[in-house]
This record gives C-alpha cells, structure tokens and sequence, in this order.
C-alpha cells in the first residue's frame, strides 16, 4: 500500500512539475517571469561607453556587459521619434505612423502620432499581469500642451503604462526640461511636491523616479518599466564635478580620439581586425586645422560628462533592484535610440541671446510652466546664449557638440543620427539577467543582428502574454520582429525576414552578411558584406548586381506593405 501511494505521489509531482515547464515562458532557463527593464539613452554613438570601446568611465553599464550579453550587430532606427515607436510597438515605425517625426505629412505612415493599429509593450505586458511604469522622454505625439483631455490619448497612461514621470517632448534643458509631466498633469520641477531635490538635473531626475517606482513596487506581480534618458542629446549640459572630471581629456581633438577608440575595440574583440576605420567624414576637417579648439575639446568635455552621469542614474536603478532583492530576476536591456548626431545646434559663428535685454535678470516663478524647447531665460532670469565660444554645461547655454565628435562617437562607421549607414543605426544592446542567462555567457558577445522590433516578441516571450490581433474595434499589425532569448543561451534566433530601413528618404536592407543602403530617395544602392567590411568602405555592388536586385526588390515589398511609400509629397522611390 505503501509504495502504492508513493508511486501515485510521484506521478501526481512529476504531472505537476510538466505542466509548471510547459506553462513557463520559452525563455532562456526556467527562471519564474521576469521583470522587464528597458533603459536607452538619447543621441549617442556605438562606441561611446566603456564596455562598447570607449574611455569615457562607465562602470555600470560596464558591469551590466560583464555579467550580462552584449548585443554587437543591433539595430535601431536612426531617429528618435521612429526608434521610440518602434520601440514601443515591435513594428516598423511607419506601420505606427510615425515614419519621421511629430508632425501630419498627409500619408498614413507619417502621423506623427502612433495610430491605433498598433500597441505598446506596457498595454501588453498589462494583460499578461504586470505592473508599467516609466521615467523620461516619450516623443511620439505631437500633443506635447494639450488643450483638451482626448489630446492626451497618445500620452504614457492612455497608453498602458501605470505611472510615468517625463517629458512628452523630445528635447529641452536639463535644468528646465519642457512638457515635463507626472503621470497626466504638466508639472514645473521646481514646484513639485513630489520630488524636490537641491539641484534639478534632469538625469538624475529620471534616474531617482525610476528607482522610486522600483522602491514603491508590490511584489505580488513583476513589472515592466521603460527609462528613457534624454543625456546625451544637445545641449551640452551638465553638472560641474563631472565636466571637471574630463578636463583635458580630448586636447588631442577627435582624430586621436577615432584611432585610440579604434584601437581599443580591436583590442576588445568588439570590431574585426578587417574592418577598417572609415575615413574621417567630408564635413569634418582635420583636428590640426579645426578654429577654436579650445571650445571644441570643452564641448566633448562636457558630452562625455553626460555620459558618465547617465552611467550613474543606470548605477542608482541597479542598486534599488538590489537593495529591494529585485536584481536577480530583472532583465535589464540598454541601448541608444540612434547614432551620434551631428546636428549643427547652436553652433553658428556668431553669439546669439535667445531674449531681448541679455543684461537685466528676469526670473521665472518656481510654479511656471516651460513650454520652450529651447528657453529664453533660466529659472534665476538669465539670457540663454547660443553661438561659437559659449561656454556650455551650464543653463544659460544651449548648444550641440557638432559633426566631428558625433564621427568619433559612430567610430568605426560611416554617417550619423538620420542615415541608416552603420553610424547612424547601430547601438550597443547590453542584456543582464542573472537569473536567465547563463553564467557561462557572462561578458559573451552576441553577433546575431537584431532590431528594435525583437524588444516587443522577447517580452511577449518571457512574460507568456498574448499579443492581440484586435484592440477596441481595431486590427492590430502583427509583431515583425523575434525574441531575443534564445540568444541569451547562444542559440540561434532563426530570423525569419530580412531587417529594413527608411528614414528621410535614406534605405537599408540587411540579410545575413549582406547590407544595401542608399542616401535620399535617388540614392544609388551600395553593397556591403558585413562580415568583411561592417565599416562599409568597400562597395560591391558591381560585383554581384543579382544580390542588389533581389534585396531591393525586397525592400521595395517591404516599403508597400508598411506604408513607407508613398512618400510625403510624391512616390519618387529610386
């Protein structure tokens, strides 16, 4: 009788242990449901923090990447507005609406707002039990003051996120960021009862809402949460012990930066030793012959300093995981929305005052709302300044760091934020999951190419939720892209489709070792084998006209089916 009730005891457990497997997420191990994390920053080169070649101090990310996967061949979509709806939905940006940026260019794919054929990861991972909440830029409506509660309808909440503190809009000051929002009410940060720091910055303010979120979170469901840090987008702003930190650091100009970042990545294992360093970019000249160094080398003073206080908020959100016992079992995904940007802001020869009366003080009363991008005045009255030989970091300035450091942010590659070159897509993909990837991975590099649109499939994976083909009378464009966890065990991730690209005219296609790309909608295709020449100096096109072809034609399908074409203002496509 006895063995009788231990066999019928055995059977009942080894039932229970099947269906607990077969119920799990295919992830990478059997680890319960994760919480989900996705941290990215904003206009920042592929080898612009430490653990990706760069000697800018990242100690975070950098033990994130040691412990964790680097991604080396992921993709975003070259743009900030496209890479955050892409981001968001796990579609191509224009399937959202939003092929360029907040604004109606009359075509379907170019809203300017997500429609309602698509749905973000938070409605998703919603469904499936989760909490969502998110800290920091949004950027993909064009309803940044709005008038009236259905302009909301595009914000954070409607949108299926729990609790959101941020900017609706896509870029403003550090020290006095526009659209800054709690949850669905327009705030000032300096008459907020909620957070009141000494100094606002708003990195760290990011950074102290996200670990805030974490700190207040019931465990009795994981979470998601979405951190969109807006360092290292202009202007150059930051805190003076950071700036200080870098002084005299770039003296020796960007083109000693691009041959010391190159070697140090060869080193690293990260580029091939065939891969050469593209030549400096035509708009950049020679750092011997570049006016003003002194001002150029502060500008990257002050980005770098950027980047080192963006590597402390990553280092705030990391250590409330801990200290909540919360680390374990979070994935935490960080990457960038786009290459270097090379962006003229604020640049210009001349000093410029963005207010009349530069010499009296005007200040701002704390409860007053920013609305300016770029503001007239700083919150203690004065002048914002724009123009050659302004001394950035502080509030009263407001410029870019400009073509020729964004070239040695995007070292090796070719090109910038805007064009889908190397320069202008690729991003570092760091996944850290102590509890999902296995130990043996720890500071593994991952080749496998990979796209925004893979975020969206892994959550759905990893979190078993069901992404729907309907929402409020609805269809909804199914997922495009793939889960990255099988990645995280070295597996393959069997990607279906070729990946694309369109933005601003500017096209790409990438199928295995092989890449087309072309600038502007009469561009002529390039050809480039990504597994000899990833820095895409030598164009092959000549040689296998049948490879070009066929990817274009591809990309022509692609264009059709996701509402690329037509273009805004005629259907000129070659």
């Amino acid at each position: 009788m006895t063995k009788l009730i231990d066999r019928r005891v055995f059977v009942a457990v080894a039932a229970l242990l099947v269906m607990g497997v077969l119920a799990k997420p295919q992830a990478a191990c059997a680890a319960p449901r994760p919480n989900i994390i996705i941290i990215m920053s904003d206009d920042m080169g592929y080898s612009d923090i430490g653990c990706f070649g760069s000697e800018i101090d990242t100690p975070n990310l950098n033990k994130l990447a040691a412990e964790g996967v680097r991604f080396t061949q992921f993709y975003n979509t070259s743009r900030c507005c496209p890479t955050r709806a892409s981001i968001l939905t796990g579609l191509y940006p224009h399937e959202t609406g939003i092929g360029h940026m907040m604004e109606d260019r009359g075509e379907e794919g170019y809203r300017g707002d997500l429609n309602e054929h698509c749905v973000t990861i938070a409605q998703v991972m919603k469904s499936a039990g989760y909490a969502t909440y998110m800290a920091g830029k949004w950027h993909v409506t064009p309803k940044v003051n709005p008038r009236e509660e259905t302009d909301k309808k595009n914000w954070p909440l409607q949108r299926g996120f729990d609790r959101f503190y941020g900017t609706i809009h896509g870029a403003g000051s550090f020290y006095d960021p526009n659209s800054l929002t709690r949850d669905n009410t327009l705030i000032s940060p300096y008459a907020d009862p909620e957070y009141k720091p000494d100094v606002y910055y708003y990195t760290d303010a990011i950074a102290d809402n996200a670990s805030r979120y974490i700190s207040e979170h019931k465990k009795d469901k994981p979470f998601f949460m979405y951190v969109t840090f807006t360092a290292a987008h202009w202007p150059m702003h930051a805190l003076p012990q950071d700036i200080a930190k870098y002084k005299g650091r770039y003296d020796a100009g960007w083109d000693a930066l691009r041959a010391s970042r190159y070697k140090r990545m060869q080193e690293m294992g990260l580029i091939k030793p065939e891969w050469k360093l593209s030549p400096r970019d035509p708009g950049s000249p020679a750092w011997e012959d570049a006016p003003d160094k002194e001002w150029e080398s502060s500008l990257m003073e002050v980005y770098a300093a950027m980047v080192d206080h963006l590597d402390q908020g990553v280092g705030k959100i990391v250590s409330t995981l801990k200290a909540n016992d919360q680390l374990d079992n979070t994935l935490v995904f960080f990457l960038q929305d786009n290459g270097g940007c090379a962006e003229n802001m604020g640049r210009g020869n001349k000093i410029t005052y963005r207010d009349s009366e530069p010499d009296v003080l005007k200040p701002m009363k704390p409860e007053e709302l920013q609305y300016d991008m770029i503001p007239k005045r700083t919150r203690d009255g004065r002048v914002v300044k724009q123009g050659r030989g302004v001394v950035p970091g502080g509030p009263d300035s407001y410029i870019g760091y400009g073509l020729s450091w964004a070239n040695a942010s995007n070292t090796p590659f070719r090109m910038f934020k805007h064009y889908v070159h190397e320069g202008g897509i690729s991003t570092p993909l760091i996944a850290h999951w102590p509890k999902g990837i296995p130990a043996s991975r720890n500071g593994a590099f991952e080749p496998q190419p990979g796209h925004l649109i893979d975020l969206m499939a892994t959550c759905v994976d990893l979190a078993g939720a069901k992404y729907p083909e309907s929402l409020n009378g609805h269809s909804i464009h199914p997922m495009e892209g793939v889960s990255l966890a099988p990645a995280f065990a070295g597996k393959d991730l069997n990607r279906p489709n070729p990946l694309f690209w369109e933005h601003e005219g500017n096209r790409a296609v990438r199928d295995g070792r092989w890449k087309i790309v072309a600038k502007g909608r009469n561009g002529k295709w390039e050809l480039h084998d990504m597994e000899a020449d990833r820095s895409e100096v030598n164009d092959v096109a000549s040689e296998h006209s049948d490879i070009v072809e066929k990817m274009a034609a591809e990309w022509e399908a692609y264009a059709e089916r996701t509402h690329v074409l037509p273009y805004p203002g005629g259907n000129k496509k070659k």
